[in-house]
């Protein structure tokens, strides 16, 4: 992996923690995209496919949490900037097969910093919503593999994660 800068950015001369001064950087156009997914029992993933989970619809509230999740990311992470978002979404593709879903937030804007961590919370809290909303039926839902798959703009560039497979 190639990267120019391999120090850390986000401590002090002394050694403690900061918030990266962007003041000096150009703004331009950013995007992220991070996936990850959640596992769970066919009956469960059949029941999420069946709209038969009681606390209602399990995808469209998971998409509505992670959106939220996207604009109360500084809120979470102590580093984050606070930053305005051009837009989130977030996608689900059932995974029958291996019964889980796939999840996979895109989140944009323009800006002097990226939106790297507004998608990996996307997924998270979606993924979170997902076992919040069916634990009652399923206990043993394992989230797996939430990964920053691909992020253009800024100083870097582009950047395609090599273990993804797709992209």
């Amino acid at each position: 992996m190639e990267n120019e800068n391999l120090e850390f950015t986000h401590f002090n001369e002394a050694g403690r923690g900061k918030m990266v001064d962007v003041s000096e950087k150009k703004s331009n156009a950013r995007v992220a995209i991070a996936k990850g997914a959640i596992a769970m029992k066919k009956e469960t993933l059949q029941k999420i496919i069946d709209g038969q989970m009681k606390k209602g619809d399990v995808l469209g509230v998971a998409q509505i949490a992670g959106i939220m999740g996207v604009k109360r990311t500084a809120d979470l992470i102590p580093m984050c900037h606070n930053i305005f978002i051009s837009g989130s979404d977030i996608n689900f593709e059932i995974d029958k097969e291996n019964s889980r879903i796939l999840i996979e937030a895109t989140v944009k804007n323009t800006g002097q910093t990226g939106v790297e961590m507004e998608a990996l919370t996307a997924v998270s809290v979606a993924a979170l919503t997902i076992y919040d909303m069916c634990k009652a039926v399923d206990k043993e839902m394992t989230i797996e593999s939430i990964y920053l798959a691909k992020k253009t703009g800024g100083k870097s560039g582009v950047f395609i994660n090599p273990k993804c497979k797709e992209n």
